[in-house]
């Protein structure tokens, strides 16, 4: 890579105009940003720190995961968990906001992979959406298991049957596909049409047992994990990985990680924000 390159890449802070915000279940929206510099570098698995309210009374960011990249503007899905989600339901088309990003380390599927099984779990589908786009675009072939209470909450669904050559579902209650975890699907592709990588992102507990049947099968598998994060640049150690190469900060050495690297501890399950 050209120093150029590295140049272009490095996060930026853009003042970014909310072109749409659209709910799609209960709790969950799809919000649109006109943001330029950022679309034209970010890379799927990569998030944005986003500055929601500008009193003093909401100082700290906001990290959320780009879902995908259209033109000069980027999707962002979000669940609406506390105080922060629910005023960014509330912004409106012609709101102004300013983000910080792209920022960590996203997917990183290797030339020569000719086959990724995509896992997600609930919201987990929001950093695999870019991702998916970007494997078809390559030429690479794309399962997909995605999991959620209910259908209504299975919301990157028609993304992923546009690009994806299968697609399995999951519901808790059983309204849409499979009744009960998406572990079951994982496990179940995994057996029939073993894949070159994993990649999965959702519940932690979720994410761990997915790793496990990777584990078993003998295939590499890349997991994003949630953390809360007040700076976005490491300084601040709020949003630490245990991982056996000691304690990784999610925001500048993952948020994706090699999940055989990971010390899986329920104890850094992230609060709700």
């Amino acid at each position: 890579m050209c120093s150029t390159d590295i140049h272009e890449r490095r996060p930026v802070l853009e003042h970014v105009e909310v072109m749409a915000n659209d709910r799609l279940a209960q709790g969950v929206g799809l919000l649109v940003m006109r943001a330029p510099r950022i679309a034209a570098s970010v890379e799927p698995g990569q998030f944005v720190h986003l500055r929601i309210s500008m009193g003093t009374d909401s100082i700290l960011r906001r990290p959320f995961s780009v879902h995908r990249v259209v033109g000069d503007t980027i999707e962002v899905l979000y669940q609406v968990l506390g105080r922060g989600t629910r005023d960014l339901a509330g912004k409106r088309r012609g709101d102004a906001m300013d983000a910080i990003g792209p920022l960590g380390h996203g997917w990183k599927v290797e030339p020569g992979v000719a086959h990724a099984l995509l896992v997600a779990g609930g919201l987990g589908a929001a950093p695999l959406g870019m991702l998916a786009e970007d494997l078809a675009g390559r030429g690479v072939a794309v399962s997909v298991a995605l999991g959620a209470p209910t259908a209504e909450r299975l919301v990157a669904r028609a993304l992923f049957e546009r690009v994806a050559r299968r697609v399995e579902l999951a519901t808790d209650d059983g309204s849409a596909g499979e009744a009960g975890f998406v572990t079951s699907v994982s496990a179940r592709l995994l057996e029939r049409d073993l894949p070159d990588i994993v990649c999965v992102c959702g519940p932690e507990i979720m994410a761990r047992r997915v790793a496990e049947q990777a584990a078993d099968a003998g295939v590499r598998c890349l997991v994003s994990l949630e953390r809360l994060m007040a700076c976005g640049v490491g300084a601040c150690l709020s949003c630490v990985v245990t991982t056996k190469s000691g304690r990784l900060r999610a925001c500048v050495d993952g948020p994706v990680f090699d999940a055989e690297e990971v010390v899986w501890d329920g104890s850094e399950v992230p609060p709700r924000h």
